[in-house]
């Protein structure tokens, strides 16, 4: 079976993630035992290029591109380094490539001697803010928490003012956890002290490793390099039996930011933690919290994860309508299985004085086993859809406002079951070879009103589904105004023996809608837009850096070999006029409510926050909920009520019924 990898950061570890390596497409190969040596860099970058769906040649941009995402890395918070000696440092790197083919990697050597000092340079500055007799915190401090907004320090004094707002909210997370200010300035000293010393116990391989990881998420957002400690990470996974508290965690800016939340893990019940959130600290069990800002994330997400029963606490950093700080308590446990199964439930709304019965469907996730007789999102789907008949339902909302992809074959079959019959998706791999998969079962299990509720965490294989049934007319797609954007799918495997360790992940293929679109980059873009927290730029492929762009090929909708539509469908295609009605309807409804209301201001404040945080109000907030802490958020709360957005993809369901008559 094919699956289309959830949405991913280049970073990503899916060590908190459901799934195993078959599902991901590693091999089950031993990683080699010898370390990555700077002799094998030439040859791997060439099978990046050889199997990438985009780049086939290492062009003088490319190269730039490299040199801009190894130096970010190696200073991710912008911290050490003055702009003038990024500068430098660029322009010294620019033979690098010549000389690994060369196969010389001295110059990498170097630059990590270079990081080494300017780290025991910042950790001595840091002694020496935090020794000042008059020290203490300052509450007109701010910080931006986009390092690429900030930027560089241009001189010595910025750097040290730099460095000063830095150890401020740093000291403000040892405190918050009722720390005496000296035994947390204490902590963060030798917080200082470990990052030198991780630093210098690193060996040849894992600075190749870093160039070569650096490499790879300069073709696109999704390629990487996965060292035989990260490929360790998704065995673990297996060996766990999914426990922990199932999120997917990329890197970003030195943070730990939660790309996405499982359904049915233990964050999802918990309901505390969301999408894009930044976890600035670890506890274990109610013990002290450990600041993870700029650890590496592999030790992240080790100290995240853990067996069943036990706790773990995670101070959140939320950017939103106000910058927030807070810390929650979530118990880890097994991703429970059953929670991400497709489930439904009906609901009744009047219209016109008619009372209407309507069908939600959840499918969060294109779930299955290679045992066909295990549970399949397949199976499941149509088996809800014959007691969506069955209960003579007047419409059905299909809801994949949470479905982050899964088994590409499942989305394809699913798409079937609302068509007569025709071309789903087409696939365009690294050699250009185009491929279309079709649903060429000619039964229709639900031909009754269709309305598909997306949102930008709907990605991959619900791409796929959202985008067919739109490209055929067959449903209204409501929700945010495109889905997450991710049109590629990955290649991961490991290395065999004697050419490095660990494994290689290319993006080896694009995906195309039948009406010729890719959803990459853009996404599938709704017709009826239902504003949310989610509508913002960084929610999406298109906010990563070096996201492939969109592209178009020769539309090939229909079971026809003419391509047109087949007129003997028996459902009601979607017209303009239909979809004009009902966009207007619902933005009549979402100005007069006030929930809307509070998103749309929720929203305008974010903008205008732009990533900066004030000191001063995480110092209130601090003394606000100073009582109110982990302890009152262990237990999983109940369900929450639907979603605004929920309720009002439903009302448009119910105007499509009311519409069509």
């Amino acid at each position: 079976m094919t699956r289309l990898a959830p949405k991913s950061h280049p970073r990503q570890l899916l060590a908190l993630l459901a799934g195993s390596l078959a599902a991901l497409g590693v091999t089950t190969a031993t990683p080699a035992a010898a370390e990555l040596r700077c002799s094998q860099i030439p040859r791997m970058i060439d099978a990046y290029l050889k199997h990438h769906v985009v780049h086939h040649r290492r062009t003088p941009e490319l190269e730039q591109r490299v040199i801009d995402t190894y130096l970010k890395r190696i200073d991710s918070s912008r911290t050490l380094f003055l702009a003038g000696e990024i500068e430098a440092l660029h322009n010294s790197m620019q033979p690098i490539f010549e000389e690994i083919e060369a196969r010389d990697c001295k110059r990498l050597l170097q630059i990590h001697e270079q990081l080494l000092d300017h780290e025991r340079t910042a950790e001595k500055t840091v002694r020496a803010l935090l020794g000042a007799e008059n020290f203490s915190l300052d509450p007109k401090v701010t910080w931006v928490i986009d390092a690429d907004r900030r930027g560089y320090p241009a001189t010595d004094a910025e750097q040290t003012e730099l460095l000063r707002s830095r150890v401020h909210f740093q000291l403000l997370n040892y405190l918050s956890a009722d720390e005496t200010l000296a035994e947390a300035k204490r902590r963060l000293i030798h917080r200082y002290e470990l990052r030198i010393k991780h630093l210098s116990d690193l060996d040849e391989s894992h600075l190749y490793a870093q160039f070569l990881d650096s490499f790879a998420a300069s073709l696109d957002p999704h390629s990487s390099y996965l060292s035989a400690e990260v490929l360790e990470d998704f065995r673990i996974t297996m060996s766990l039996s999914l426990e922990g508290i199932g999120v997917a965690l990329s890197e970003r800016d030195g943070y730990a930011v939660a790309e996405r939340i499982i359904p049915g893990g233990a964050a999802d019940r918990h309901k505390g933690l969301k999408i894009k959130d930044k976890i600035i600290a670890v506890a274990q069990d109610g013990g002290e919290f450990v600041d993870i800002i700029d650890m590496p994330l592999r030790e992240s997400v080790s100290l995240i994860r853990g067996k069943k029963g036990t706790q773990v606490g995670l101070t959140i950093l939320r950017d939103g309508e106000k910058t927030e700080r807070f810390s929650i308590t979530i118990v880890r446990d097994k991703i429970d299985l059953s929670e991400q199964a497709a489930r439904v439930h009906f609901e009744e709304r009047e219209v016109a004085g008619k009372k209407l019965k309507l069908a939600i469907l959840d499918l969060p996730s294109f779930y299955g086993d290679p045992d066909p007789t295990n549970r399949q999102s397949t199976n499941d789907v149509a088996r809800l859809l014959r007691e969506v008949n069955v209960e003579k339902a007047d419409g059905l909302l299909l809801d994949l406002s949470r479905n982050g992809g899964g088994l590409l074959q499942h989305a394809v079959t699913i798409a079937g079951f609302f068509l007569r019959e025709g071309e789903i998706v087409g696939i365009r791999n690294s050699a250009g070879q185009k491929q279309v998969l079709a649903d060429r079962d000619d039964s229709l299990l639900y031909s009754g009103p269709l309305v598909v509720h997306t949102s930008r965490a709907s990605a991959s294989a619900s791409e796929i589904l959202a985008g067919a049934l739109k490209d055929y007319h067959r449903a209204v797609i409501a929700g945010d105004e495109h889905t997450f954007g991710k049109g590629t799918v990955q290649t991961v495997r490991v290395l065999p023996p004697g050419q490095g360790e660990g494994a290689v992940k290319i993006t080896t293929q694009l995906f195309f809608r039948p009406g010729g679109k890719s959803t990459q980059n853009g996404g599938v873009r709704a017709d009826v837009v239902i504003p949310s927290l989610t509508s913002r730029d960084d929610f999406g492929e298109k906010n990563h850096p070096y996201s492939l762009l969109t592209q178009e090929t020769t539309p090939f909708l229909g079971n026809a070999a003419n391509g047109k539509l087949d007129t003997s469908q028996r459902w009601r295609p979607i017209t303009d006029e239909t979809i004009s009605g009902l966009s207007a309807l619902s933005q009549d409804r979402i100005r007069a409510s006030k929930q809307f209301e509070k998103i749309r201001e929720q929203l305008a404040k974010a903008g205008e926050n732009g990533g900066v945080i004030h000191l001063a109000d995480l110092m209130k907030e601090r003394e606000e909920a100073k009582a109110a802490t982990a302890d009152s958020e262990t237990s999983d709360p109940t369900d929450p009520p639907p979603t605004p957005q929920l309720e009002e993809a439903i009302h448009v369901l119910a105007d499509l019924i009311a519409l069509n008559g």
